[in-house]
């Protein structure tokens, strides 16, 4: 068995380890958007299948020492497909989705290998099989999502800190050659094998049957229930990057999750408890909707750990549920070729289906939904009382933990109010609950008509939960759409445009919000319509930038970001603005309703694209922009994407400023502080700095903002009103490592 268990353990390391790095790699040229890890998912599960198809096909339509000396020509043919580093000339200049362009990038690099090795899994178990006739080969398939689950979390804390990107990829691909060496061998154990010789057909009435193939209800399962843990995965790590960051931390965290379900639940049946999760699906299902209806209000820790924690708990009922219907190992690739199925099924519901249906993100909704009747289903179908009871004591469970919890995060003077609160408004769904535990539970007479009340008091409980939870969110939506005057979403997230207080004509204003973080606000129709308004008041950084500028006539500047196109009101006559955008709809929404560009005074050009590539793409024809002031102010979720902050993005920038410009930073951000990282960027290319914290009190369109300041200039930095509002330096102030493009922890910087 050794030679099998290592060649799946490190083609599953080596599967799993590729999946960050090449995804790092992409991220800053597609504009550093979640959408990015979303396609870059999609590819591995859509290959992986076809590994798994690849592993199907031929193991039944080749003889054994066929399909060896077939994979092992595949193996060679990936050796000679290295390095698996993208070229640069895969660089994005285009606007609009760039799914597809991404998927032909992955193909062309990293293709071939990667659909190699995730044939790995089911060939070599069905190889085990054939050498090792009567032995359960499904502990290997425990032992594949080990080394895929190591794989993950060791990137983010060994691999990521410690090695440059280009060091990763020659590891890698030395990896992958020990791999091609460890397959060989067996193909050379599967050659040389020599199948016993089949008995002769025994005729007697007594004689064993064949064993049967699965039934088509149990196929559709194993589509189902890999698809509805892949929907939520995906759903919850663009929920996780959309408030936090785009990082690999956050890539990594679910997907290891989610793989450490499979090892748990294809080891052993005992791992899976169907009361234990069932109940456990409940309270997260419950847990989900307070999230999505918090927000990012929500302490980031909190949302973290409810949306993984539920991920976990959803992931162990499919894949437990899954395990309960594996087959005969005689059907152990097309198994496996289902289950693939359902993943890439569920890739392409998120990355595909969902932007082309949906307005906002739903199919995190859609899929507890879609769970919670997918689950009555398996009750129904195995008569588990068990599954019945936890369900039922889950919901009792979830009215007692969930406003408790609430009530503690929200620093309330007592839990007892809120929970009494809670339990008059919703004191009919505790009796509900209590009844069908009491049906669930104590089935005192054994009659048959009490089990089928069981089972139906026991759907009603679990389409109520789920049924609830969707309908507390439609109801946010419906509250929110009273207010959205337009709402559109793409590769690169959500926009809403909000307008508020019509009937009023001197407080009528329109507000743009990108996923759960504000993007600007604009009064219509009044003589504050093209006045600065939410970060960027005159007090603000930028605010204070703009006003002691050395050059107040014919300036130059550009900003990162459009959001509205707020920016714009500090341009005169005779004065030259440059906007970097890389999504299209934000260029649409700033033309129209909101109207900063149309009143701008100055010169005004919107490039499209992302910021820093076009910045170097004009540096390569020569063009630099001659700045006097360089805002950065670009976010995807809460924060600037880190391709913005680095060694090499910073370099870029300084040659387009003047000798004395200023680069004006954005950094506020509720989840992670970004002041060390600037100031250690500002160290490195002798910059002198100044941070900004603004405090409005007195008109509520003004944001607490923080900026800060980056310039050669130190003249511009004593200015009276720039020196009087630069922040006092911390006590005991964290220190940053040099952000590069081979290396960036965000971990070390979260509040």
């Amino acid at each position: 068995m050794l030679p099998f268990a290592l060649s799946i353990f490190t083609g599953a390391f080596l599967l799993f380890q590729v999946q960050p790095l090449i995804g790092k790699y992409i991220l800053p040229w597609f504009g550093g958007s979640p959408g990015v890890w979303t396609t870059c998912l999609l590819f591995f599960q859509t290959l992986l299948l076809g590994g798994y198809a690849y592993a199907h096909v031929s193991s039944s339509l080749l003889k054994p020492r066929g399909q060896a000396a077939l994979h092992f020509g595949l193996l060679l043919l990936s050796l000679a497909l290295l390095p698996i580093t993208p070229n640069d000339s895969w660089k994005s200049h285009v606007t609009g989705d760039p799914t597809w362009q991404i998927l032909l990038l992955l193909t062309v690099t990293i293709g071939l290998p990667y659909f190699v090795l995730s044939a790995t899994g089911p060939l070599m178990q069905q190889w085990f099989s054939v050498t090792n006739p009567g032995i359960s080969p499904y502990r290997l398939y425990a032992l594949s999502n080990i080394g895929s689950l190591l794989a993950l979390l060791s990137y983010p804390v060994f691999f990521e800190v410690r090695f440059s990107r280009q060091e990763q990829a020659v590891m890698w691909s030395v990896g992958l050659g020990l791999f091609v060496l460890l397959c060989g061998f067996c193909a050379l154990r599967v050659w040389q094998h020599r199948p016993a010789s089949a008995p002769a057909a025994d005729p007697s009435p007594h004689a064993q049957p064949a064993t049967p193939s699965a039934p088509l209800s149990d196929k559709l399962l194993w589509i189902a229930l890999p698809a509805l843990a892949s929907v939520l995965l995906l759903a919850i790590t663009n929920k996780l990057c959309q408030e936090v960051a785009v990082i690999p931390f956050l890539w990594v965290l679910p997907l290891a999750l989610y793989l450490l379900t499979f090892v748990v639940c294809f080891d052993h049946a005992r791992w899976y408890h169907r009361g234990v999760f069932s109940a456990l699906l409940i309270v997260g299902i419950a847990c989900l909707v307070r999230l999505l209806d918090a927000g990012s209000d929500a302490p980031m820790k909190l949302q973290i750990a409810g949306y993984t924690g539920t991920l976990f708990v959803v992931c162990m009922i499919c894949h437990g549920e899954l395990y309960q219907l594996k087959p005969a190992p005689r059907y152990l690739t097309s198994y496996f070729l289902f289950i693939s199925a359902g993943g890439a099924l569920g890739g392409l519901l998120v990355a595909v289906v969902a932007p082309a249906v949906f307005n906002e993100y739903r199919e995190l909704q859609v899929g507890l939904a879609v769970l919670a009747f997918v689950f009555a289903l398996v009750c129904f179908r195995h008569r588990s009382r068990t599954l019945v009871l936890g369900a039922a004591a889950g919901a009792m469970l979830a009215t007692v933990a969930i406003p408790a919890l609430e009530a503690t995060f929200d620093g309330s003077a007592g839990v007892g109010p809120e929970l009494m609160t809670f339990y008059q408004n919703h004191a009919w769904k505790i009796a509900a609950a209590l009844a069908v535990f009491l049906a669930c539970a104590l089935d005192l007479t054994r009659r048959r008509i009490v089990a089928e009340w069981r089972l139906s008091l026991g759907l009603v409980v679990v389409l109520l939960a789920g049924g609830l939870g969707y309908q507390l969110v439609e109801q946010m939506r419906s509250k929110e759409s009273t207010s959205v005057i337009r709402s559109s979403r793409n590769f690169y997230g959500t926009l809403k445009v909000f307008d508020y207080s019509p009937e009023n004509p001197d407080e009528h204003y329109r507000l743009l919000m990108h996923g759960a973080t504000t993007h600007g606000l604009q009064f219509v129709g009044t003589d504050r319509s093209f006045v600065a308004t939410s970060y960027y008041g005159p007090n603000s950084g930028i605010g204070l930038a703009f006003a002691h500028l050395p050059q107040q006539q014919n300036k130059r500047y550009a900003v990162v970001g459009l959001g509205t196109g707020s920016l714009a009101v500090y341009g005169k006559s005779g004065d030259y603005v440059r906007l970097y955008e890389i999504n299209p709809a934000v260029e649409k929404l700033a033309r129209s309703p909101f109207t900063y560009l149309e009143q701008c005074p100055a010169k005004l050009d919107v490039v499209m694209g992302d910021a820093r590539l076009e910045m170097e793409h004009e540096l390569a024809k020569n063009q630099p922009q001659n700045l006097d002031l360089l805002a950065l102010d670009a976010f995807s979720s809460d924060a600037i994407p880190v391709h913005l902050l680095t060694k090499e993005a910073f370099a870029i920038y300084l040659q387009h400023l003047k000798p004395n410009g200023v680069i004006a930073v954005h950094i506020s951000n509720r989840y992670l502080d970004l002041q060390p990282v600037v100031e250690r960027l500002a160290a490195e290319f002798g910059l002198s700095t100044a941070c900004v914290s603004d405090d409005y009190t007195e008109s509520w369109y003004y944001y607490d903002t923080t900026w800060m300041l980056l310039t050669k200039n130190k003249a511009f930095l004593a200015k009276s009103d720039i020196y009087a509002a630069t922040d006092e330096p911390k006590k005991n102030s964290r220190q940053a490592a040099l952000w590069t493009d081979d290396s960036a922890n965000l971990y070390s910087i979260m509040k």
